[in-house]
C-alpha cells in the first residue's frame, strides 16, 4: 500500500513558516553567544599565559629565597594548576592562515564544496537554492550556474580527469553535467564589490548529460568510483546505489544501514567504497572481488556525517577518517579496523571535512568554526575569525586544493557564502 502525500493548508504552512523562522532566530542568537564566549575564553586564555611566564622569569631572576613550608606547597600547587591550564589551550604546532578571498551570489545556504583534479583555478559550490556554480578562484567571478534540479543540490564532485560535475539532490536524482568554462581574461579582471547579483551576467546551464535515478529519498552525496566510470550515491531511503555512468544503469543497491544514510565517498586508487549513517555507523564496502563484501564499524555514538579515504601515499598507509554529531573525528588504520588508531575530540558537531596530502585535517563545524588537525590529533590552527571576514551561520564543508597558490583551502555555510584561505603550516 502506498502512502499518499498529504497537502497542508495555507494557513498551517503559513504558521510553520513562522515559527521555523523564530526557531532560526533563537539559534543565531544562541550561536553569538556561543562566539562571545569563545573569544573570552581565548583572552583569559592569553592573559593565563603572560602571567605565567612571568611567574616562570620571576623564580629564574629574583635574588630572593624560595618560600618554604605551607607557602612552597601552595606556590607548587599554583603553579602545577596553571601550567594544566595553559597545556590545555596550547597548540602543539602552527600554520599561518589569511582570508583571501569570497565567493557570493548563491540565494540559501551552501552545503558542499569541492575543486576539479586536474588543477583548473576554478571551485565549485552547491546551494539548497536549488543551483551549482563554477567559480573563478581569483578574481571570484562566477562562470557558469548549473539550474537543472529541482531541489535542494546537497552534494557537488569534479569527474577525476574530465570537465564534467556530478551533483546529488533533495529531488532524488542525481546529474552529471558539463563544466566546461571559459578562462580567458579573467585572472586580470578583479571582481566589483560594488556590483550585485543582479548586475551579473552569469551564464546558465539547465540540461543535464546524464540523469539517474531509483532512490526515493533525497540524495545526500555521490562520488566517482576509480576511473570515473561508476558513480556511488547515498540516499535518505536508506540505500547506497551503484550506477554505470555510460548506461547509467543501477548495478547494485547496497542496503543495511537502519537509518538514513549521510555521505558515500571513494578511495583513490582502490575500489573501495565507505557510506556514513544517522544510525551511527560507517560501512565499508569492497568491490575489488566478483562477491562484494561490507564492513560495519560502530566507533561513534551519533549520526556519522562525513567518512573519507586518506590521500595517497599519505603516511604509507591507508587510512580512513570519519567524523560525526558526537563532536569527534576519528582516524583508522584500513588493515586493522578494530579500533581508531587517533580520535580527536572537538567543541561541536563535525560535517564535511577535508584532508590534505600532507595530512592535515581541515574541520567544519556547526559553530561556525573551521579547525585544523594533523593525523595524531594535535591541533595545529583554526581559521581566523574577525568581524568581517567568518563565517556567520554553521561551516558545512571544506575543500582542500593542491595546486592553486592563490589560496588551498576553502570553506562553505549556511550563510550563503564561500570563502577562500591561504594556510601556510610553520616547518619545524
Amino acid at each position: 500500500m502506498h502512502k499518499t502525500e498529504v497537502d497542508i493548508p495555507p494557513s498551517i504552512r503559513k504558521r510553520l513558516i513562522h515559527l521555523f523562522g523564530l526557531i532560526e532566530k533563537e539559534f543565531e542568537s544562541v550561536c553569538q553567544e556561543n562566539v562571545v564566549l569563545q573569544e573570552k575564553v581565548e583572552s583569559l586564555t592569553e592573559k593565563v599565559n603572560e602571567k605565567y611566564l612571568t611567574t616562570e622569569q620571576f623564580q629564574v631572576n629574583s635574588k630572593q629565597k624560595p618560600p618554604t613550608g605551607q607557602k612552597l606547597k601552595t606556590a607548587d600547587k599554583l603553579k602545577a594548576q596553571t601550567s594544566k591550564i595553559v597545556s590545555s589551550f596550547k597548540s602543539p604546532s602552527a600554520a599561518n592562515c589569511q582570508f583571501v578571498k569570497e565567493y557570493g551570489g548563491h540565494r540559501d545556504g551552501l552545503w558542499d564544496l569541492a575543486l576539479p583534479h586536474t588543477g583548473q583555478p576554478v571551485i565549485g559550490t552547491c546551494s539548497a537554492d536549488h543551483t551549482a556554480r563554477i567559480w573563478c578562484i581569483e578574481t571570484g567571478t562566477p562562470l557558469l550556474q548549473y539550474t537543472g534540479h529541482m531541489g535542494s543540490i546537497n552534494s557537488i564532485k569534479f569527474h577525476p580527469n574530465k570537465d564534467l560535475v556530478l551533483t546529488s539532490s533533495g529531488d532524488q536524482t542525481i546529474h552529471i553535467w558539463q563544466a566546461a568554462v571559459n578562462l580567458d581574461n579573467l585572472r586580470d579582471r578583479e571582481s566589483d564589490d560594488t556590483e550585485t547579483e543582479d548586475d551579473r551576467v552569469v551564464p546558465i546551464l539547465r540540461t543535464p548529460s546524464c540523469t539517474f535515478l531509483g532512490h526515493n529519498g533525497p540524495v545526500m552525496a555521490s562520488d566517482w568510483l576509480l576511473g570515473g566510470d561508476q558513480i556511488i550515491t547515498a540516499s535518505w531511503d536508506r540505500t547506497a546505489n551503484l550506477y554505470d555512468v555510460e548506461t547509467s544503469e543501477l548495478l547494485n543497491s547496497l542496503t543495511g544501514h537502519d537509518e538514513e544514510l549521510t555521505y558515500a565517498s571513494s578511495h583513490h586508487s582502490q575500489k573501495l567504497v565507505v557510506t556514513a549513517s544517522r544510525d551511527t555507523t560507517f560501512r565499508l564496502w569492497d568491490f575489488r572481488e566478483a562477491i562484494n563484501s561490507v564492513s560495519v564499524f560502530q566507533g561513534h555514538t551519533d549520526t556519522v556525517t562525513c567518512a573519507v579515504f586518506t590521500s595517497a601515499g599519505l603516511g604509507g598507509e591507508d587510512k580512513l577518517v570519519s567524523g560525526s554529531d558526537d563532536r569527534s573525528i576519528k582516524v583508522w588504520e584500513l588493515r586493522n579496523m578494530r579500533s581508531p588508531i587517533t580520535t580527536i575530540r572537538a567543541e561541536s558537531g563535525v560535517n564535511r571535512f577535508a584532508i590534505a596530502s600532507n595530512g592535515v585535517i581541515a574541520i567544519p563545524h556547526d559553530n561556525r568554526q573551521v579547525m585544523l588537525y594533523d593525523m595524531t590529533g594535535q591541533r595545529v590552527n583554526r581559521i581566523p575569525r574577525t568581524a568581517r571576514n567568518r563565517h556567520r551561520r554553521m561551516v558545512t564543508a571544506v575543500a582542500w586544493s593542491e595546486d592553486n597558490s592563490f589560496a588551498n583551502l576553502f570553506s562553505c555555510g549556511f550563510d550563503r557564502l564561500a570563502l577562500g584561505w591561504s594556510v601556510q603550516l610553520c616547518k619545524d
